[in-house]
């Protein structure tokens, strides 16, 4: 039975809507569909119905949508939100996503548009479950919170003038102030806020007789208690009149100090930002691998038909060249989604930063001074080596292009127990033994707005061209997939520094691995079996594997495989799939074709980050991996590998 759906499509071609229904239809749904191709249209459809979905093309002659996306925002209206277009580039994509779409799908690749269907009206359906815990919570809290502040936090008695009648010891606390201070006093003058230049001015925070007739008033704000301390708090207050036979006789302000709690909430909300962008930073990167496969796959095959004095040759170097600075910036955005491929090893901090010394001292310059100081009963952490040399690489090129006129970097290493207090103070800690890595530098140092967004991928304070924007991303990836805490303190011209905390572990130093290294052979004549659902990057496999003289089977799903290897007469001698296909993942595959072929090996392959591929399964004991993109010479020399026991 299908399921119902209301849509609202954004749509200036009504082939194109229809093109939508049918494929919602494939899906399982039955659409309720409305095409608007205008603001006003699309206000008047919201304001006529509830509606489940808002799909919309990027651009529109008389509409887009991004001014679609902001006026849904504008109604308050929280829907999943996909974009699907013909047209839409990388960079476009990824600012949708950031003003708030749910998800983007080119329509030339109409199957992802069901699945994303599904994830989102499941996720809403959550967020709205959420929604209404949180406000029920919320209400829970306030009745606790009133309870509690009538013992234990700040509390002021005031007449019908304003003036304070009644404080209790936390308000005398809070303020600085003794009660016998307070007494008496005009509440107006007593709260103070501050101007953005520091500066003092009274306001209205007690509420007038008028006022507390309409009930309760409830302030949060940044207040300064004023004539001891100087003393600037963020405070939340509740103001309620007090009324003796239906007549207001006065109110009681009752308020407590919120610092910490704004703190930490902001905290909690740059932690949820970042794992958000992480998401859809890591579907990029997924989309990329396939896309910069079938490119690389293609300049090698190129390759192979060129002449060594053909100017073809050069372009093509070019393309060649230009793919993988691409799979560069793949690579760090897998590492600040954190689903990088990585292999951890028991390192000392130590040996790490002092291999690094000499690279550094060229890295930086001879107008910026190098100290290293490193703690000799520093602990061991686990980690990948070579992630942590990129870490304090990028740092070092940062704190290099913040010291134009020169100046000192240090790198320090120490042991430290992070407490439960500050675990407390810092959401994302767990409490106990750390190596701490503290590299610092004497440079241009940063505004706190900039600090909010430094680890977000993109984000640059260079100039155009001297930077990705990926640099301080790939640290906070990294960081996090080795389980560790980074922290950064600047001040405007005095200079950054960054802590990195990894957790201590009670383990010897990994021995060197030793990979054996590859075999020169690549041609064979053995039986590959291929499963690949993109067409493109199949047949071009297929292609490259034939040049070195494989026999190729291949098939475009698990199905078409399962067919093709009853069917044949002859050894398969390995299997070579696609992890994450449709209907039929490429772990499910190899289950079924054990029975009948026990004796193939197997190579997965997949664009996926490895957690999300162990999400359908563990791979199959003796089964190999390569991650996408690949070079074409790079799977045959994996496949001779795999084939002659060497890999």
């Amino acid at each position: 039975m299908s399921t119902p759906i209301k849509v609202l499509m954004v749509e200036d071609s009504e082939d194109d809507a229809k093109l939508l229904v049918r494929q919602l239809r494939r899906g399982g749904y039955e659409p309720h569909s409305l095409r608007v191709e205008t603001a006003a249209a699309m206000e008047a459809a919201l304001a006529g119905q509830a509606w489940d979905l808002v799909i919309s093309d990027y651009s529109l002659p008389h509409f887009s949508g991004l001014a679609a996306l902001k006026l849904l925002k504008e109604k308050g209206l929280d829907l999943p939100f996909i974009i699907v277009s013909g047209k839409i580039g990388e960079h476009t994509a990824v600012a949708a996503m950031k003003a708030g779409a749910h998800d983007y799908i080119m329509k030339n690749n109409l199957a992802r548009l069901i699945p994303a269907i599904e994830r989102e009206l499941k996720e809403a359906a959550g967020r709205q479950e959420r929604q209404q815990a949180e406000k029920n919570l919320a209400q829970l809290q306030r009745q606790h919170e009133m309870i509690l502040q009538a013992a234990g936090e700040g509390i002021l008695g005031l007449d019908l003038q304003g003036k304070v009648t009644f404080v209790n010891a936390a308000a005398a606390k809070i303020t600085g102030y003794e009660p016998e201070e307070i007494l008496g006093q005009d509440c107006h003058k007593l709260i103070h806020y501050a101007r953005a230049d520091g500066t003092l001015y009274p306001r209205e925070s007690c509420p007038s007789l008028a006022v507390l007739q309409s009930g309760e008033m409830r302030y949060v704000s940044e207040e300064v208690f004023w004539s001891k301390e100087h003393k600037s708090l963020a405070v939340e207050y509740v103001t309620s009149s007090l009324k003796e036979n239906d007549r207001i006789i006065g109110a009681v302000m009752i308020f407590r100090d919120i610092s910490e709690h704004k703190r930490l909430q902001e905290q909690f909300l740059q932690a949820q930002k970042m794992e958000a962008v992480g998401r859809l930073a890591g579907g990029v990167a997924h989309d990329f691998n396939n896309l910069l496969t079938v490119i690389m796959g293609c300049t090698d095959l190129l390759m192979q038909e060129l002449k060594e004095n053909d100017r073809l040759l050069l372009y093509n170097t070019e393309v060649m060249k230009a793919a993988h600075q691409a799979v560069g910036l793949i690579q760090q955005l897998l590492a600040f989604s954190k689903k990088q491929i990585m292999e951890p090893q028991v390192v000392n901090l130590n040996a790490v930063v002092t291999d690094m010394e000499k690279m550094l001292r060229r890295l930086i310059g001879e107008d910026i001074d190098l100290v290293t100081r490193t703690d000799e009963s520093l602990g061991m952490v686990k980690a990948d080596p070579g992630q942590i040399s990129q870490v304090i690489m990028n740092l070092a090129v940062n704190a290099r292009d913040a010291m134009p006129q020169g100046g000192r970097l240090t790198l320090e290493t120490a042991n430290v127990e992070l407490d439960e207090s500050y675990a407390l103070k810092h959401t994302e800690v767990r409490p106990g033994p750390y190596a701490v890595l503290t590299v610092s530098d004497t440079g241009l140092g940063m505004d706190a707005e900039t600090q909010e967004h430094i680890f977000e991928p993109f984000f640059s304070t260079k100039e155009p061209g001297k930077g990705t924007g990926l640099g301080l991303s790939t640290v906070y990836g990294i960081v996090k997939q080795s389980n560790g805490h980074i922290w950064v303190y600047s001040e405007v011209g005095r200079g950054t520094t960054f802590k990195i905390y990894l957790p201590r572990v009670r383990e010897e130093v990994s021995a060197p691995s030793k990979k054996r290294p590859p075999g020169n052979k690549l041609e064979g004549t053995e039986t590959v079996l291929v499963v690949e659902d993109e067409e493109v990057l199949r047949m071009l496999m297929v292609e490259a594997l034939q040049l070195y003289g494989y026999r190729v089977l291949y098939a475009r799903n698990g199905a078409e495989a399962l067919k093709m290897a009853a069917d044949y007469n002859a050894p398969i001698h390995i299997v070579l799939t696609d992890v994450v296909m449709p209907q039929m993942s490429g772990q499910e595959l190899i289950q079924h074709l054990r029975a009948n072929r026990p004796e193939a090996k197997v190579l997965f392959s997949s664009g996926y980050a490895p957690d999300t591929i162990f999400h359908y399964g563990e791979l199959e004991g003796g089964a190999y991996f390569l991650q996408k993109p690949f070079r074409f010479k790079d799977l045959v020399q994996k496949i001779r590998g795999i084939l002659d026991g060497e890999s």
